[in-house]
């Protein structure tokens, strides 16, 4: 029986599947900040609110860590988007 989960987009923004993150997975980059690197996952719009935690999830079951022992990896400002007209006003001063 083929495995169809493989083919299911982990990250939209950047149109990862789940083969291709138990790809890397199993190569032995397990932290979420080696597969952001190699995949690009968590760096689009949605700055991995979208599939962050299913990565995270995915990385515990690879290799057998639990949940809670996975890094969540790096979070850089803004963590949110922003507007840029936000930006431009500063601050109230």
């Amino acid at each position: 029986m083929e495995d169809k989960s493989k083919d299911i987009i982990v990250c939209r923004c950047e149109e990862v599947t789940m083969g291709e993150v138990r790809e890397w997975i199993a190569k032995g980059y397990d932290t979420f900040d080696e597969l952001k690197r190699l995949l690009r996952v968590g760096m689009g719009p949605c700055q991995g609110r979208g599939c962050r935690e299913i990565i995270m999830r995915e990385i515990a079951r690879g290799t057998g860590r639990p949940m809670a022992s996975v890094d969540p990896g790096t979070f850089r400002p803004p963590v949110k988007p922003v507007k840029l007209g936000v930006l431009a006003k500063g601050g109230d001063n």
